[in-house]
């Protein structure tokens, strides 16, 4: 009997955890949602991405557009955005309802006309809107209105957008993740359809293309090539591999840094308002100073030219200088793109590993260095490892 008892009990749980699991999703389609207020709507939309809703009625007599719109922000200081774009697809050029929390925690919802990505005017829209409210409850923020739109207008293209901080009173910029990038579509007022928009899929694409471009050109194999040149040629054994193998690595490099820079100009253009200064200007720097090192091959003096000790110092300074911003450029296109944390932490682990190998290779060279200066100080120095009989021979080769 006990156990009967216990099996009811457990049967029981498990029917309640299962309902629950019912309950919560559905609580996640937008049909299941109330307002306050008794707010109504004849069609509700699940919106795919960022985890929002759009509740709306059309009252074409008057053409009319009595809409709610939900979605939880990126963080509770954050703010959400609903828009509509006149013109085109995109968040830019779109007239948009952005709502947020004021210093004293309360709710407010304003009107924006979005120009760039770095400046947006809060200012009366080009549609009349009426009966603006914003509520904010169990992790989510809502926006109420009525827009007043064009007469016989059948769809509308809008746009959706989440942020985590809000600055002065002015919201500022989001992220740039595949969700915020695919949040737009169209809004079929006669059907009572809304539809998505995958254009955002191939600007991501470009942007994780230019990513892995630049990485490996920049951030890899440009270093791996000069720490070939600095220690391989130090002994005779890799004469004269270790030329073809620097310029192997220099080369191959440039060309993907400039297919990367190349990507680099295509999204510019795709993404108008959208301003990376910094990564941009070491971009150019690199490219241009790149392309000076390709070109310096072709001017590198013969060996007995009493100008080739400045070509030496002009290509190795150079060649440190372009490794250094490279690696710094590297970080600051992680830092935009903000891929998931295992690839920043694996770049971070293979810089880590190519530090520790010069470093390695660097206190060799100079070990052996010094024990045969020591070893046959009658011998000049000529800074070249022979690994046959250890003679020193000239690095400036």
């Amino acid at each position: 009997m006990a156990r009967l008892h216990q099996s009811l009990v457990l049967g029981a749980l498990f029917c309640l955890s299962l309902l629950l699991q019912i309950q919560t999703s559905l609580s996640l389609t937008c049909s299941s949602q109330k307002f306050t207020k008794n707010r109504l709507y004849t069609h509700c939309n699940d919106l795919p991405h960022l985890g929002s809703f759009l509740h709306w009625t059309y009252d074409s007599d008057k053409s009319s557009l009595r809409l709610a719109f939900i979605a939880p922000p990126a963080s509770s200081f954050g703010w959400i955005a609903w828009a509509i774009n006149p013109n085109s697809t995109g968040m830019l050029g779109s007239q948009a309802l952005i709502a947020f929390k004021n210093e004293d925690g309360s709710m407010t919802v304003k009107t924006y006309n979005l120009v760039s990505y770095n400046s947006i005017n809060q200012t009366e829209l080009i549609y009349d809107v009426s009966d603006k409210e914003a509520e904010y409850e169990g992790g989510e923020m809502r926006i109420f209105a009525t827009i007043s739109l064009p007469k016989n207008t059948q769809k509308l293209n809008q746009v959706w957008q989440v942020g985590s901080r809000v600055a002065n009173g002015m919201p500022s910029i989001h992220a740039f993740q595949p969700e915020n990038l695919n949040s737009k579509g169209t809004l079929d007022l006669i059907k009572g359809q809304s539809d998505t928009s995958s254009g955002g899929n191939s600007r991501l694409r470009n942007r994780n293309i230019h990513g892995v471009l630049n990485s490996v050109s920049w951030g890899i194999m440009l270093p791996i090539g000069i720490m070939i040149a600095r220690y391989l040629r130090a002994f005779k054994l890799f004469h004269p591999a270790w030329f073809y193998l620097h310029v192997f690595c220099q080369v191959s490099g440039y060309a993907i840094g400039v297919a990367g820079w190349a990507t680099g100009l295509k999204l510019g253009a795709q993404s108008k308002g959208v301003q990376y200064t910094t990564h941009r200007y070491i971009g150019i720097t690199l490219f241009c100073a790149a392309t000076l090192q390709v070109f310096a091959l072709f001017l590198r003096p013969k060996k007995d030219n009493k100008f080739r000790s400045y070509w030496n110092i002009y290509h190795h300074g150079l060649g440190y200088g372009i490794v250094v911003l490279g690696i710094i450029n590297v970080f600051k296109g992680l830092a935009i793109l903000d891929p998931e944390k295992k690839w920043r932490l694996a770049y971070i682990v293979l810089i880590i590993i190519l530090g520790g190998i010069s470093l390695f290779l660097e206190a060799i060279t100079w070990i052996v260095v010094v024990k045969r200066k020591s070893s046959d100080s009658e011998k000049p120095y000529d800074g070249i490892i022979d690994s046959k009989n250890g003679r020193q021979e000239p690095l400036t080769s």
